[in-house]
């Protein structure tokens, strides 16, 4: 767990993003590849990072493209699940 948590850490300081980018991105990540924990966490972590509401849900809008509207869908209920809380 120690070499994982190390290897997060190496990631988020490897670049240029700041700390709601890298949220955001992370998030979008986790709705592209609908996963529901990783989008309940990564929802909490980028509203931690500084994120608004309505910035986590334009990450929703821009998967529709991408990921279909019945999968974003789901993956919005999510966040929402989440922004409710």
């Amino acid at each position: 767990m120690q070499a994982v948590e190390t290897l997060g850490e190496a990631t988020q300081s490897a670049g240029p993003l700041d700390s709601k980018t890298r949220a955001l991105v992370k998030l979008a990540i986790a709705v592209g590849s609908l996963r529901e924990g990783a989008v309940h966490s990564h929802t909490r972590r980028a509203l931690q990072a500084g994120c608004t509401p309505d910035e986590l849900r334009h990450v929703g809008v821009l998967a529709i493209t991408t990921i279909g509207f019945p999968s974003t869908m789901a993956a919005m209920s999510w966040v929402e699940d989440i922004l409710r809380a």
